[in-house]
């Protein structure tokens, strides 16, 4: 007889690749998953995966199952949400977003959210490069990319303001930019060219087609830092630096760079009662926030 649940454990080993990180998804030890997805190809006659230096490799029958096996988890997942039954809203939810739009915006809100649900643990990932929630790398996504791939459900929540700063050392060495031609004349910090996984952060080239970069880094945190310190004027998303006393908006009725933002969730994962709460719980935040982070009020 064929073990239903058995097909959580196979659905997990088809997403992650490796039992370690699957066990971690289910909160078990890595050898339940493999016992289980054992137990499982015991019980259809058939082999599901290979063995392989980088992990297991479904077979051809292990992909034709996959379908089935993920509509019988959408099936469950909506039989408990039609019958008002909620008893997954503790656990966690991977969060898979910006440097700069976890730690100067995101993370502070998510302690209102800790308040409302303590029982969810919300784990805050940063990359350089984005995480496939098609893959399960992640639950949510939150970025300024909107997310592509299969049955994945998007939205636009809001969009951020970018203006150029300075550092009051640096302009009183070099002066103040009061036009866009002027830009040319200056020197700027930006990313590091061969490092940029994401295109969008490409945004200091909206503003100047040339830059003279003479500092670059991976991230927007040094990349502030160092403006502060008087290296170069740089380009920030405004809630980055609304309360850095260091940094000076300059141009900012002469330039206008703006970015979306998405938020994304699988759409096996939308009726998953903690990933449902924290999802409405940031479009709420964005939505209350949108002066903010639009750059026309600063806090």
């Amino acid at each position: 007889m064929l073990d239903w649940d058995d097909l959580r454990y196979f659905l997990e080993l088809m997403r992650k690749g490796r039992l370690g990180p699957a066990a971690k998804r289910l909160n078990v030890d890595h050898s339940t998953v493999g016992r289980r997805v054992a137990k499982l190809e015991k019980s259809l006659n058939a082999k599901l995966f290979e063995r392989a230096l980088t992990g297991f490799v479904p077979t051809a029958i292990g992909r034709q199952i996959l379908a089935q096996a993920e509509a019988m988890e959408r099936t469950a997942l909506a039989v408990l949400e039609n019958a008002d039954y909620m008893p997954n809203m503790g656990g966690t939810v991977r969060v898979a977003t910006m440097e700069g739009l976890a730690s100067f915006y995101l993370a502070s809100r998510l302690a209102e959210f800790h308040k409302i649900h303590p029982e969810i643990t919300v784990e805050l990932v940063t990359s350089t490069q984005l995480l496939s929630l098609t893959r399960r790398e992640a639950d949510v996504s939150l970025s300024f990319v909107r997310p592509t791939g299969p049955r994945l459900i998007v939205n636009k929540s809001g969009q951020v303001d970018l203006k150029i700063y300075a550092a009051d050392s640096y302009l009183q060495k070099h002066g103040e930019p009061r036009s866009v031609s002027d830009l040319q004349k200056h020197v700027f910090i930006d990313y590091v060219e061969d490092q940029i996984q994401i295109e969008q952060v490409r945004w200091l080239l909206d503003a100047i087609p040339e830059p003279n970069v003479v500092f670059r880094s991976t991230s927007a945190i040094s990349q502030r830092n160092a403006a502060a310190a008087g290296i170069g004027l740089v380009m920030l998303p405004s809630f980055l630096a609304a309360n850095d006393a260091r940094l000076k908006p300059i141009l900012v009725n002469e330039l206008s760079v703006k970015r979306e933002i998405w938020l994304a969730a699988h759409e096996d994962l939308r009726l998953m009662g903690r990933v449902k709460a924290l999802t409405s719980f940031i479009k709420k935040v964005i939505a209350r926030d949108r002066a903010f982070l639009d750059g026309r009020i600063h806090r």
